[in-house]
């Protein structure tokens, strides 16, 4: 094999899962310097999060290695049934503009279609113009943005105790699947769901009316980061089939986290429900970092019907 040669993809294993967090925090961090950030340095993610991220992906956790078996890229290619996205996905530094970069989204693309997905995205940091360009080329167009916002809970908040449904794994992951299908037909956030319970790293929350989900949240408390607290119940997916299903479910996720020992909860709210923007900063949600939508053209991702709200995180 030549020296600048990669072979691959090959299928990321996760006993790799510390050689793919080093690249991927060299990579980010790299990244954050060429935009002029040089204090910033990304931290090594916490095992339990790649494992999901790993298991998530199932096929689409993909490597690419250079002439020494040593993993030169990676591209976690994720598909929720209709919805089809890629991240975190990264090259390491000494590999990088030498179009890599393009091949292995190009492989996730082309997995994603020959999938039969009907959406295909991913999401960048909005400031930095060249990741834009660069997906830009690519066919993809940029959209709305996703804003992180977090709330501080009260002490005094967590209620006479935890709120998670109950009853057997796939009554609750058929419950939360008829809701998403109800907003985003084809859409289907279960094995999410199923890996989050399974793996004991989170929760769901549900608002029921009569005996029906009217809203869901599935939402971690693991933490994100290698060697940081579990204090923080970070929300992965959510549907709510109006705005005061979805007011009340934010409620309900508040109880519920902090009943699971939860300091904070942190929603990534899609911009394009403006009224769902509003109801969160109304609680008293903060704005804590925001990141661009991309859709591939012709892949767009559609709002929810009739005036529902979903929030799916296009990250880990």
């Amino acid at each position: 094999m030549p020296r600048d040669a990669l072979s691959g993809p090959e299928r990321a294993a996760p006993a790799e899962i510390d050689r793919i967090n080093r690249v991927f925090s060299e990579a980010f961090t790299d990244r954050y310097q060429r935009d002029g950030l040089s204090g910033v340095r990304v931290p090594l993610l916490n095992p339990a999060i790649w494992r999901f991220a790993i298991e998530a992906a199932g096929d689409g956790a993909l490597v690419w290695r250079d002439g020494s078996g040593a993993i030169a890229a990676f591209n976690m290619v994720h598909r929720s049934g209709a919805e089809g996205w890629m991240g975190p996905l990264a090259v390491r530094p000494d590999r990088q503009g030498r179009g890599v970069g393009q091949a292995i989204v190009r492989e996730g693309i082309r997995r994603l279609e020959a999938a039969g997905t009907r959406i295909i995205g991913l999401e960048t940091m909005p400031r930095t113009v060249d990741n834009i360009g660069f997906y830009s080329r690519l066919g993809f167009r940029p959209g709305h943005l996703t804003v992180s916002m977090t709330r501080t809970l009260n002490e005094t908040g967590a209620g006479p105790g935890p709120r998670f449904p109950s009853g057997p794994l796939a009554e609750v992951v058929a419950r939360c699947r008829g809701l998403t299908d109800s907003l985003a037909p084809g859409v289907d956030f279960s094995r999410e769901i199923e890996l989050t319970l399974g793996r004991d790293l989170g929760a769901v929350t549900i608002v029921a009316d009569r005996g029906a989900a009217s809203a869901f949240a599935l939402w971690q408390t693991a933490p994100l980061a290698e060697s940081r607290p579990g204090d923080e119940a970070r929300v992965l997916k959510l549907a709510a089939r109006d705005i005061d299903a979805f007011r009340r479910l934010v409620s309900a996720i508040e109880r519920d986290a902090a009943s699971a020992g939860a300091r904070q909860v942190s929603l990534r709210c899609q911009t394009a429900y403006t009224a769902a923007y509003e109801v969160l900063l109304d609680a008293g949600y903060l704005v804590h970092w925001t990141d661009l939508r991309m859709t591939l053209s012709g892949r767009p991702e559609l709002p929810a019907r009739e005036g529902g709200v979903l929030f799916s995180n296009w990250e880990i």
